[in-house]
């Protein structure tokens, strides 16, 4: 018997904690689909999700990330148009000057009244649920479909 599952992924919102109102970093994709997202990747085999996540986030931004939570897993199946995967969001944070570097072709810090537009794959709803959680404390619904 053939099994399709999901692939696991990892996204990492990093707050810059040592900045005036705690920006956050988007990169610049550097493979397809290119555009601006949240960093993160692939789980690899054997990894944990919160490895994978600190892993990410050095590979892509060049800092070392503190994980605060484990925020909200997003699974629609058309989340990512290359293949089924599910995204294990995770709120971190950081400080010093990120680096562009691994998959990403550029880096920008934003503030939230800064966010780009059309994010990559489903991240502008992520960032909608982030910001609607960082302001309000208000966390995204679990029957979200």
């Amino acid at each position: 018997m053939n099994y399709r599952n999901p692939a696991p992924t990892v996204d990492i919102i990093i707050e810059l904690i040592d900045r005036p109102h705690r920006p956050i970093i988007l990169i610049e994709r550097k493979n397809i689909p290119y555009g601006w997202a949240i960093p993160g990747g692939f789980v690899d085999y054997g990894e944990s999700v919160e490895n994978a996540a600190i892993r990410e986030a050095k590979e892509e931004v060049s800092l070392d990330v503190e994980l605060v939570e484990q925020f909200y897993v997003y699974s629609d199946p058309a989340r990512d148009l290359r293949q089924h995967t599910l995204a294990i969001v995770f709120l971190a944070t950081a400080t010093g000057n990120p680096t562009a570097a691994d998959d990403a072709k550029s880096l920008a810090v934003y503030h939230q009244w800064e966010i780009p537009t059309n994010l990559c794959f489903d991240h502008d709803r992520i960032m909608t649920d982030y910001w609607r959680y960082r302001n309000y404390g208000t966390r995204p619904s679990a029957f979200y479909f």
